[in-house]
């Protein structure tokens, strides 16, 4: 029996993928890891169960005809980590009885997933430095000839996430230079990354002044957990993230938060079946954890291309 054991960088260069996407199948449960000290570990036998479970089924014999019922594709939702998009996720899988597939990974590759046709939802917050404008300039710029739709789902306020009581009282960004305070920041290309740097150039900020600054997580509530922990005094990030951790929260923008629908012959029905889901009555009452959330225009489309006019 091989009894190797593989690290995620060994994992992602074997499979030819990030080591993002192997953190994701490891959180979804798709690949079983185990931890050594505070080091992940895959095991060979591991990889080769995961690699027998993604190949295409073999073709049945012709010579007994056979009627094969297929399991529909799920919806492919990448982008931003937000609660109430994984809310979303689990909602209308039973509501409508379809199974959404959540692949958190920022909101610029979650765009350029949408743009390359590698998944049919992005959940995006990208603000634009030069409009000020989030999402849409983005999104005039890849999606020239794609049938797509931009919807409004809720207006989330950002700001410094800090330790109950703020004991080092951190209020604005000036503070994050100052020597007796440690930062923990989000990976490039997530929206909050996008808002924090371009407001660090607005106040003439070098982030090479900001201890920290180089220390990445991949969501808000990971980022949460290093004050949670002790191990920093402040992130930048979403106030229902802090709220989670019970954690106290300096607010200092509110952004837009939306979601983009890219449609083909393949999903054209069930983004329908999703948007419309968007819209009700039912989904809107199914939201009760609203901390730092606004979803006063939620399911309003602000955008879509011609090709779409008559879907949604």
């Amino acid at each position: 029996m091989d009894e190797r054991a593989y690290t995620p960088d060994e994992v992602a260069q074997i499979f030819q993928i990030s080591k993002h996407t192997v953190y994701e199948l490891i959180k979804r449960g798709d690949l079983q890891a185990f931890k050594i000290g505070n080091k992940m570990r895959i095991e060979h036998a591991e990889l080769e169960r995961y690699k027998e479970s993604m190949k295409a089924p073999a073709k049945k014999s012709t010579e007994a005809p056979s009627i094969n019922f297929m399991p529909p594709a799920p919806i492919r939702l990448s982008g931003s980590h937000d609660f109430l998009v994984e809310h979303f996720a689990k909602q209308s899988g039973s509501a409508l009885n379809m199974h959404i597939q959540p692949s958190f990974i920022g909101s610029l590759e979650g765009l350029m997933m949408l743009y390359r046709g590698q998944c049919d939802i992005a959940a995006i917050h990208l603000l634009d430095p030069t409009s000020q404008e989030y999402n849409l300039p983005f999104i005039h710029q890849l999606f020239v000839y794609e049938n797509i739709a931009v919807m409004r789902f809720a207006d989330r306020e950002q700001g410094f996430i800090v330790a109950k009581g703020n004991p080092k009282s951190i209020l604005d960004f000036t503070d994050l230079t100052r020597n007796d305070v440690q930062f923990v920041n989000r990976q490039k290309g997530a929206g909050t990354r996008f808002l924090l740097d371009s407001m660090l150039s607005k106040f003439g900020i070098n982030p090479s002044k900001i201890n920290g600054y180089g220390k990445e997580e991949w969501n808000h509530l990971s980022a949460a957990s290093y004050i949670n922990r002790g191990n920093a005094d402040v992130a930048f990030g979403i106030q229902s993230a802090a709220s989670h951790l019970g954690l106290d929260f300096v607010p200092v923008t509110q952004e837009k938060f939306d979601l983009v629908f890219r449609f083909t012959a393949e999903n054209k029905q069930n983004l329908i079946d999703l948007i419309q889901y968007l819209q009700s009555s039912s989904f809107r009452e199914s939201l009760t954890d609203l901390e730092g959330y606004s979803i006063q225009d939620l399911g309003k489309i602000i955008y879509q291309t011609s090709q779409t006019e008559e879907l949604v």
